[in-house]
């Protein structure tokens, strides 16, 4: 059957897991083709490039940013490409080739750059817009490096590898993201080969614009949607798991096993993605099932997550949380029976551009959690001219989440758990579906509330 797969920048730096675990595990023959595999950049490739995804180090497009010289960062860039590349010669991988490849691919994107720059320094167009094509051009780079890698190791293993390069770099034509991956399989016939699929793809619209890091998901989502796949499937470092083995021990997680991707959503809601939200959607209308797999436990079958899963026993199958959130409650006396109170707040978080995560309301005060990355002093200070008092609070969230957890006692159950271990609840609240039970707490009780929750559903 036709698979789309995704493989993320860790498991690509543990390229010989990849082609053992997941190119030929269980496979031989034809079997090895009509498989098409999205790639990520190498691990830290694409920080060095753009931003230290965690720490905001900065990288070469930040050069760019404040109009220094970027040339000597893309030399240093290039070296450290090739020292990757020096890694990988004991799998195949043709050193001259794979050196020459990305020079000369750099050294396009050195052009691509420098007629950017100039344009930016001429003070005639606007620096955002520019400042995006740079983004964009630099991002590509990591994932056309790992992608030509990889095929032309399997190649010189003797299979039939196809490098479908979707960076446009020597393609001008205005095509959108969708027109050019239907460009690019046009003409491929996919039960005699396998596709190495560069995570990034070049478009009219920008695809950095609406998801920046989270690109090489969407362009997965999008190749799947066109080619309708009998199954996507995402092969990551680790489980999608029931808990977090680092806060609880690995010995008291399991992996999931089923879900649907209205927990998917809920999980992205909370930071903890099984997949970006705007990747799932084209796979969830389509009916595309979506498998999370493990890279170095080949064997397992992983979490499959579909459409129409729902748990035949009452069970909560997450538990998660984050720590990072800033709770605001507004509070005013005129707000009881008072048609407006709640639209009027929310359109001032419309205005600013912020979305939130967790709303409750009582007769006279509204509390709104939003990530702590979003928070802008602007916000509180228009809130506090409308209304009579904003307070702000750090907070984090726990979080269970289950397709089918609709029980008597679990609310009670779960106040008990963190009470036993002396956590107070800040706020709490759950939808009418009862798929994600929300707890606020101090963030400093945010490890032990997750280890109270785990110990007690389990």
């Amino acid at each position: 059957m036709l698979t789309v797969e995704k493989i993320g920048g860790t498991s690509m730096s543990a390229l010989q897991d990849v082609i053992e675990n997941i190119v030929y595990f269980g496979r031989s023959g034809d079997k090895l083709y009509n498989r098409v595999l999205v790639v990520s950049a190498f691990s830290g490739v694409t920080n060095m490039l753009l931003e230290d995804k965690k720490t905001g180090a900065p990288g070469v497009y930040h050069r760019i940013v404040k109009s220094e010289n970027f040339h000597d960062s893309l030399k240093e860039m290039v070296a450290k490409l090739k020292d990757i590349n020096k890694k990988y010669v004991e799998l195949g991988l043709e050193p001259g080739v794979a050196d020459s490849f990305i020079e000369q691919h750099v050294a396009k994107a050195q052009t691509y750059l420098e007629n950017l720059a100039n344009i930016l320094a001429s003070g005639y167009v606007s620096r955002e817009g520019i400042l995006q094509a740079a983004r964009e051009i630099l991002a590509s780079i990591g994932e056309t490096h790992s992608a030509f890698n990889l095929t032309n190791i399997l190649a010189r293993k003797g299979l039939n590898a196809r490098l479908v390069d979707l960076s446009g770099f020597d393609d001008q034509r205005p095509f959108t993201i969708d027109e050019r991956i239907k460009d690019a399989f046009s003409t491929i016939d996919l039960q005699s080969c396998i596709c190495i699929v560069t995570g990034y793809a070049k478009g009219t619209e920008g695809i950095m614009r609406e998801f920046d890091r989270g690109y090489s998901e969407v362009t997965f989502s999008k190749i799947a949607e066109i080619l309708k796949p009998q199954e996507a499937i995402i092969h990551k470092e680790y489980h999608l798991s029931t808990a977090d083995p680092a806060l609880v021990g690995v010995e008291n997680v399991k992996p999931v096993g089923y879900t649907n991707y209205d927990i998917a959503d809920q999980l992205a809601d909370v930071g903890m993605e099984a997949i970006h939200p705007k990747a799932s959607k084209p796979l969830e209308i389509n009916g595309i099932n979506l498998r999370i797999k493990n890279t170095f436990e080949p064997a397992h079958p992983g979490t499959l997550i579909t459409r129409e899963y729902v748990s035949d026993t009452k069970r909560v199958e997450v538990i998660t949380g984050m720590t990072k959130l800033v709770l605001i409650d507004v509070y005013d006396p005129l707000m009881v029976g008072n048609v407006g109170s709640d639209f009027q707040i929310m359109k001032l978080f419309h205005d600013h551009r912020i979305s939130y995560t967790f709303k409750t309301t009582s007769a006279n005060s509204i509390s709104i959690a939003i990530w702590e990355a979003d928070f802008k002093q602007e916000l509180i200070d228009d809130l506090k001219a409308a209304f009579e008092e904003v307070t702000v609070e750090p907070v984090a969230m726990v979080c269970l989440l289950g397709t089918n957890m609709d029980q008597p006692g679990l609310l009670a159950k779960s106040a008990a758990a963190l009470a036993a271990e002396n956590i107070n609840i800040v706020s709490a609240g759950f939808a009418l579906r009862k798929v994600n039970f929300q707890f606020l707490i101090a963030r400093e009780d945010f490890k032990g509330a997750i280890v109270a929750l785990n110990r007690a559903m389990g």
